[in-house]
């Protein structure tokens, strides 16, 4: 079955997404507001189904309630968030594959940002949903996590096909290569994807959607091994952790 994707701007900078099947039915990732979602709704004449969510941040549910109480559809998300995510429904386990309107989502537990957030990876479809865990060029503050659990969950979402597409929560990547571009300018793959990402900006158009391979090669957060960014940060016989733990605390005190 063929799928559609839209991306859904909402509030400051954040994104939601919407998966249509051919027969209108619709699944919301992170609504963060419900009138946008209704405006596409009515638009493109979809129907609301199911909503996944990531975490419990009130920016990626605050249209939970507005919208199951208009379209009746239901609410999936981490077995930790039961009391935190406004209209659960229902829990997700890790790496324990569902079907939601027969597509095949796969729910990964990638805690950091915090404890009970959850990532999405749809097999069929190549994409993964990883809310506010994976930037473009960044990763998200740890609000409830450690570094220890961020760095592991970053890994679990780095051993996705390098082909996925990335659909994260907000739109970061500008700000986040300038700071990736501290750590290791000598990177030239992190030069021409600064270069295209200013680029699409400019035209007011979003970085989101990126591959996972675009990250492998210039997000800093997941190349703790390099030799540039170790040097930098003075950690050259470091552990890979220690190195993730080190960039995260500059980021933070920017």
């Amino acid at each position: 079955m063929k799928w559609t994707r839209r991306l859904i701007p909402a509030l400051k900078d954040n994104y939601m997404l919407l998966l249509s099947a051919v027969n209108g039915a619709t699944i919301a990732v992170d609504p963060s507001e419900a009138e946008p979602i209704f405006v596409a709704l009515k638009e493109h004449q979809l129907t609301l189904k199911h909503i996944l969510c990531t975490h419990h941040h009130p920016d990626h549910v605050g249209g939970n309630l507005e919208l199951k109480e208009r379209t009746g559809c239901s609410i999936s998300g981490s077995r930790r968030d039961e009391t935190r995510v406004p209209g659960l429904d229902s829990i997700v386990s890790d790496n324990y594959q569902i079907e939601i309107l027969a597509l095949p989502v796969l729910p990964l537990e990638i805690p950091g940002h915090t404890l009970g957030h959850v990532a999405f990876f749809f097999p069929t479809l190549g994409i993964v949903c990883v809310g506010d865990t994976l930037f473009g060029m960044g990763c998200g503050r740890l609000f409830e996590g450690t570094p220890q659990q961020m760095f592991t969950s970053l890994a679990k979402i780095a051993r996705l096909p390098p082909e996925t597409l990335v659909y994260c929560g907000h739109e970061y990547t500008q700000a986040l290569g300038e700071f990736a571009n501290t750590l290791e300018p000598e990177n030239t793959d992190l030069q021409r994807r600064r270069a295209e990402v200013a680029q699409c900006r400019a035209a007011g158009q979003p970085t989101v959607p990126f591959t996972l391979a675009e990250e492998l090669k210039t997000n800093p957060f997941l190349r703790p091994q390099s030799p540039y960014i170790r040097k930098r940060l003075g950690l050259e016989k470091g552990t890979d952790l220690e190195v993730f733990t080190e960039i995260r605390r500059r980021k933070d005190n920017i």
